[in-house]
């Protein structure tokens, strides 16, 4: 007898049966079942979602043509269109919020335990957005352009696991400032995102409330320089300096800021790079501006995942 993992099934050990079976029970998820139960009505979501299908058809259609391959994954059959219709209409979904929040907090709990990839005690943090296109004949509140629909997913992703720590939908049209200025971030922490959330008082905001920040700093941009500070050699560091925003120089001290200027290899190229922080070496300043690019990883892996018919 030949023994079947499919990636399928290894995604279901994030979710343990009997703690599934304990949510069902506290929310009397199973109470009209007749024989659906809701770990079946899981399986052909997921299924739904991860295969791409756009329809209730096209769920059971799939599933039935996996029949014999769907044991290992604890359904015995595949549901009949008008069961899992039903199903999907009148069963509560506070249940699946709970199998959210149960996975959240073991992703959590085994991020704890790895390995940092800096020494420094403050949380990093990445902001930045995607915009997801949607159907505008379907989701006409979502109008982007004339003839598209997209709504923006503003997103700050935790780097102790990169897991999402919060998200926020928004239309299309919303600037990725105006969102990130909605946010709130506690101090200490360390908050990377890129030139689209240029905004100085935004960043004096953030040093006053002791959130530290790396991000690029525009070539338009009108400073004064107030200090040199000393380069390391051997470490690509072209300047590193201490400078104050002409529009700002009437703030004081507060509003100084840390220039890094670093030639990357990789690239051919000079980067600049701003900071409030004064502590941290100038090269792992800028190896904090190169991890933000995690976020952009994950949006690429998470849009894989998005139906067709939202697309």
């Amino acid at each position: 007898m030949n023994r079947v993992c499919s990636i399928f099934s290894q995604i279901l050990k994030l979710i343990p049966r009997q703690e599934f079976q304990v949510a069902v029970k506290d929310h009397q998820a199973e109470r009209h079942a007749r024989g659906f139960s809701n770990w079946a009505q899981m399986i052909a979501m997921m299924f739904c979602q991860l295969g791409h299908a756009q329809s209730l058809r096209e769920i059971t259609g799939g599933l039935a043509a996996c029949e014999g391959k769907l044991r290992h994954l604890g359904v015995e059959e595949p549901p009949k269109k008008s069961t899992l219709g039903y199903a999907n209409e009148h069963r509560p979904w506070q249940l699946y919020e709970t199998v959210f929040y149960n996975v959240l907090n073991r992703c959590q709990t085994e991020a704890k335990v790895l390995k940092r990839k800096f020494r420094f005690k403050h949380k990093l943090l990445s902001l930045d957005s995607t915009v997801i296109p949607l159907c505008l004949s379907v989701f006409d509140w979502a109008r982007y352009k004339r003839a598209k629909g997209a709504v923006k997913l503003h997103m700050v992703l935790d780097h102790d696991g990169y897991l999402p720590g919060y998200a926020v939908m928004t239309d299309g049209k919303t600037a990725d400032i105006t969102a990130a200025k909605s946010m709130t971030f506690a101090p200490g922490t360390m908050l990377v995102f890129d030139r689209g959330y240029t905004d100085y008082n935004w960043w004096l905001q953030l040093t006053r409330q002791k959130v530290q920040f790396v991000t690029r700093l525009k070539d338009t941009a009108e400073y004064g320089i107030v200090e040199q500070l000393t380069v390391p050699e051997g470490k690509n560091i072209l300047r590193d300096e201490v400078i104050v925003l002409c529009s700002q120089q009437e703030v004081g001290p507060e509003a100084r800021l840390r220039r890094i200027e670093v030639w990357v290899e990789e690239k051919k190229e000079t980067m600049v790079f701003v900071s409030n922080n004064f502590k941290l070496a100038a090269s792992t300043i800028a190896e904090i501006y190169k991890e933000r690019w995690q976020i952009e990883l994950f949006f690429e892996s998470w849009t894989w995942c998005i139906p067709l018919d939202v697309m």
